[in-house]
């Protein structure tokens, strides 16, 4: 598995995604960006996608998406394998979407300010899965993406 983290935003998430991938680059995390690459309107679904699928596919260890409210992003990462993707709008959000779910996709939404953003990043990055009961939920959710994922061949 890469040991990269990508990261994709739409056009309202832009200048978040800049100020993420700096602290990201800081924290000595390699980082795969999907894109947008200007301010321009996108359309989320798209950097979504290559964001998840990158995660899915194991190409990156984890990545993040940034949108308006994180809502869209959040739908999108969640249609892929192996994908377990948390909106996050606190600090403890964002722990416990680690501690608990093992989230390997950080969504969030584009209003955040700098310093919880950071804040938000250091801890979704320094927490590890608590296991235990939290594992038997998560081979749950395994089991469920397992059936609804058949292969159709």
């Amino acid at each position: 598995m890469g040991d990269k983290t990508a990261i994709g935003s739409d056009h309202r998430g832009f200048s978040l995604k800049q100020r993420i991938i700096t602290t990201l680059k800081e924290m000595g995390i390699p980082v795969e960006d999907a894109g947008v690459f200007t301010e321009e309107a996108a359309d989320y679904p798209l950097f979504a996608k290559m964001v998840a699928r990158m995660v899915s596919e194991r190409h990156c260890a984890r990545g993040i998406l940034i949108c308006g409210s994180g809502i869209g992003m959040s739908i999108v990462a969640n249609k892929f394998p192996g994908v377990r993707a948390a909106l996050c709008y606190t600090v403890d959000n964002a722990r416990k979407s680690r501690m608990h779910n093992d989230a390997n996709v950080l969504v969030l939404g584009q209003d955040i300010d700098q310093v919880t953003a950071q804040q938000m990043l250091k801890v979704w990055f320094e927490t590890p899965f608590e296991g235990g009961r939290h594992q038997t939920r998560l081979d749950q959710i395994q089991a469920i993406e397992a059936e609804n994922f058949k292969s159709s061949n």
